[in-house]
């Protein structure tokens, strides 16, 4: 986490699920499915302007944010909360596989501390790139973030330690709940 202090979580959201419309009417002919690449390029554009305009630091705050506030709400409208966490595990990993955004992996699990070791590959945001020995998946940091925060009720903070853009194949996040 970086020294910019954002406090996005004291201000209200505008955002609303409703809000991301209904895709399946508005795209009849195309469906709901588009190329990485296309992804990628909203994201990686977007990061470029935050960058020019503010600083990496706040770039990375941003989108750290902006993947919170996904998290949140897709585990409150995707994920069933209800079961154990064995139960929402399994149920996570089946949601980011069948929305492609992702193979979730739990390689360490301290229910008790509420630490966590998580690795995602073939992820939405990285797999692939060039190396350029950074760590670049800030958004995901958030995005596991909300989710966990969401299920458990307590914050925690998502740490990306691994990524394919530093050279590893996979991407790998530390979990500590407050």
């Amino acid at each position: 986490m970086s020294n910019v202090n954002l406090n996005y979580k004291d201000k209200p959201s505008l955002f609303t699920w409703d809000g991301l419309g209904d895709i399946q009417e508005g795209r009849s002919n195309l469906g709901d499915d588009m190329p990485v690449l296309i992804y990628r390029l909203f994201q990686y554009s977007l990061r470029d302007i935050l960058r020019r305009e503010f600083n990496e630091d706040v770039a990375a705050e941003l989108y750290r944010a902006a993947g919170y506030l996904a998290g949140t709400e897709f585990a409150r409208h995707v994920l069933d909360l209800s079961g154990d966490f064995d139960y929402f595990v399994t149920n996570l990993q089946k949601q980011l596989t069948n929305l492609k955004m992702g193979i979730l992996r739990i390689e360490k699990a301290d229910i008790e501390n509420s630490t966590f070791t998580l690795t995602m590959s073939e992820d939405l945001d990285c797999s692939g790139l060039p190396v350029t020995d950074e760590t670049v998946c800030d958004y995901d940091e958030g995005f596991l973030a909300g989710i966990l925060e969401a299920y458990t009720g307590k914050p925690f903070a998502v740490k990306e330690i691994d990524c394919w853009a530093s050279g590893d194949r996979t991407c790998r996040f530390t979990a500590q709940g407050a």
